[in-house]
């Protein structure tokens, strides 16, 4: 669980990106760059590496990626003659033609990996306990190589842009397992793990329709740029791993204790917590059995240097089933390489491409030429009110339950104003949703009950009970607790104010059996004094001759 920036002070934070677009193709410009290559073979590197089946994806809650640099048109590199051998689209290097069958790329990834590591090894026994773990697990350490296949020359290629140590390329098998839709207890998402503070630190945007720590392409950058802000901070790659699992500022106070206690502050004589004390160990037994798997008894699959996948443009808005049937890819898959989207549906204005493996980006763009009828199913509708979700419903022309499911609305909540929600594109709504709804759509949800009040009052002269005061009020005693910083189980004292939170007409209710209890009360000595005064008043006055014979 990569716990990033939460809590660091403000200095530590870095401002998000300007929003720009990784890649906008025009889809008939790609379908005349890859005409030339209708009848090419598969790439080599794709056959070996299976496609598990993929999680659902969770909805999250939900900053675009900034990309390297605005990708320029490739209406040109259509124009270019294309040769004969397969071509594809890098998304690092959009305007490139890139041969599948040239020499280099025939060389294996692995080895690649191997050339370019360069933090220094750490040898302790936790690396030897990971190394164990690991080679007792082939089918596992297969499962996670197969589906890190997918990413990992993405990954190495940005990081030798970088001119990175490519053992971080390596660090998604300890994050996620190279699995993009993992999820972790503490909301942390994606094949880097971002938890949502730092996604948005990184401008990986998360909103009601996709959620950018999940996008391959985003989250590489962001963790990248992350990475190197913290070698920057740190000086030091084990460190700076560190405070990528643990946080910045639990590692500088970690070396900050040490440094005035005498003690080194290298990574192995910090004080932290037994996960992150774990984390470059896990790392290391990782980049050993890269190194030399059969020492270890394993066997990588074989990944041949260049990209799983290429880029799509798309320029209108899409439903995922469509998206993946137009590709000749089951849903799962087609998910594996777009997991960002929370919704069935992809909107061109917050997500320009699509990522495909070769030869399904051929069928893609030709089969999407040739569509005829809606490409989505779905659209935005945004509340200019606060509304029952029954009555957002009857609005958009759909069934309730059928809103509330497909927008994970529970029972008993209303749909504040300024709400986006996911309707029915319908025949009067045929418009792609806007940009600004896609980049920055919110749901806001508040419970569909009156509007609580504060009422306070004493405790009787015996004193209340937590528990009566709750019964009394229709509460739960837990609730008067919180409300009165006291304990469930607890008496107030008489006298003491009490502090219920209800709803104003139960408030108003309250208050007049609050107000008749005290009128009762005041009233009750009032009455004493009064029957008192009666009784004396009732006795004979003492004259001057009853005194003289009491005397």
């Amino acid at each position: 669980m990569t716990q990033h920036l939460a809590g660091q002070p403000p200095h530590s934070r870095l401002p998000a990106r300007p929003l720009t677009s990784l890649l906008r193709l025009a889809p008939l410009a790609l379908a005349a760059l890859l005409a030339a290559c209708a009848t090419a073979p598969a790439p080599q590197a794709v056959s070996p590496v299976a496609a598990p089946a993929a999680p659902a994806v969770v909805a999250a809650p939900t900053r675009v990626a900034a990309a390297p640099a605005p990708a320029p048109a490739l209406v040109e590199v259509a124009a270019q003659p294309a040769p004969a051998s397969t071509i594809a689209i890098d998304p690092l290097r959009p305007t490139e033609l890139l041969d599948l069958g040239a020499p280099g790329t025939q060389t294996d990834l692995w080895a690649r990996v191997r050339q370019g590591t360069a933090i220094p090894d750490l040898q302790n026994e936790r690396v030897e306990k990971w190394q164990q773990w690991y080679a007792s697990r082939p089918d596992y350490v297969q499962r996670m190589t197969e589906r890190g296949g997918r990413y990992l020359f993405h990954i190495v290629e940005e990081v030798n842009k970088r001119g990175l140590p490519t053992e971080l390329a390596l660090l998604p098998f300890i994050e996620s397992a190279f699995n993009p839709q993992a999820m972790s207890s503490a909301k942390a998402s994606g094949m880097w793990q971002f938890i949502p503070g730092t996604g948005r630190d990184f401008s990986l945007r998360q909103n009601v329709f996709r959620d950018d720590r999940r996008d391959v392409l985003a989250s590489t950058r962001a963790a990248l740029d992350y990475l190197q802000m913290l070698h920057g901070m740190f000086g030091d790659w084990q460190l700076a791993l560190a405070a990528y699992n643990w946080g910045q500022g639990n590692v500088q106070r970690a070396i900050a204790r040490n440094q005035q206690a005498g003690l080194p502050i290298d990574y192995d004589s910090l004080r932290m917590p037994d996960e992150t004390r774990n984390y470059y160990p896990k790392l290391q037994a990782v980049k050993n059995i890269v190194a030399n798997p059969q020492a270890h008894g394993l066997v990588l699959p074989v990944l041949q240097n260049h990209p799983y996948f290429v880029s799509v443009g798309i320029d209108r808005d899409i439903d995922l089933e469509l998206a993946a049937r137009l590709a000749g890819l089951p849903l799962d898959e087609f998910k594996q390489l777009n997991p960002q989207m929370n919704k069935p549906v992809i909107l061109a204005a917050g997500t320009p491409q699509v990522l495909l493996p070769y030869d399904n980006a051929n069928r893609f763009v030709r089969a999407l030429a040739q569509h005829r009828g809606n490409l989505a199913s779905w659209t935005a509708w945004v509340a200019t009110r606060t509304v029952k979700p029954a009555d957002a419903a009857r609005q958009v022309g759909m069934e309730e339950a059928q809103l509330r499911a497909i927008n994970n609305i529970p029972k008993g909540m209303l749909v504040k104003a300024g709400s986006t929600l996911l309707v029915p594109r319908g025949a009067h709504r045929t418009d792609d949703v806007a940009e600004h709804i896609a980049d920055n759509a919110t749901l806001a949800l508040a419970p569909d009950a009156p509007p609580l009040r504060k009422l306070s009052f004493k405790a009787g002269r015996k004193g209340d009970t937590v528990a009566a005061v709750a019964k009394r009020y229709r509460v739960q005693p837990e609730q008067v607790a919180s409300w009165n910083g006291t304990s469930a189980g607890a008496r107030f004292k008489p006298g003491q104010v009490v502090v219920v939170m209800v709803p104003n007409r139960a408030a108003r209710l309250a208050g007049g059996r609050q107000a008749t209890r005290a009128s009762a009360m005041q009233a009750a000595p009032r009455a004493a004094t009064k029957a008192a005064a009666a009784k004396r008043l009732s006795k004979p006055s003492a004259t001057a001759r009853t005194r003289r014979q009491g005397d």
